[in-house]
């Protein structure tokens, strides 16, 4: 099992988008189940969108219809496309893979400010 890594968090205005990608390059990577999470400042972390191994999704009630999560098993990365973005979404995105494990990537910022 490996460390994965993320990248394109940033900065974006209201109503902007963003892609966030996370890669793992472990064997088994195309029948995990795999998620993101955010941490904004004085709060707890929160599973935002979770992906199955057959790609199933389930997204929390606060981004569902902006977010997309999906994957490329080919690439062994997984993706948070992120639209409509608003200034609570604001917050650093962790991805973990496999679900739940003790596997996280390094965290990426995502600030949503005019």
């Amino acid at each position: 099992q490996v460390q994965p890594v993320e990248s394109g968090g940033g900065w974006v205005q209201p109503g902007g988008s963003l892609r966030l990608s996370c890669a793992a390059n472990t064997r088994f990577f195309s029948i995990y189940n795999m998620g993101w999470f955010r941490q904004a400042p004085g709060k707890q972390r929160e599973l935002v969108a979770r992906i199955s191994g057959d790609s199933a999704t389930t997204y929390a009630d606060s981004v569902k219809g902006r977010f997309t999560i999906s994957r490329d098993n080919g690439k062994k990365t997984m993706y948070l496309q992120m639209s409509s973005l608003k200034p609570e979404d604001t917050a650093v995105y962790s991805c973990n893979v496999p679900l739940f494990s003790q596997y996280w990537g390094q965290g990426t910022q995502v600030t949503v400010s005019s």
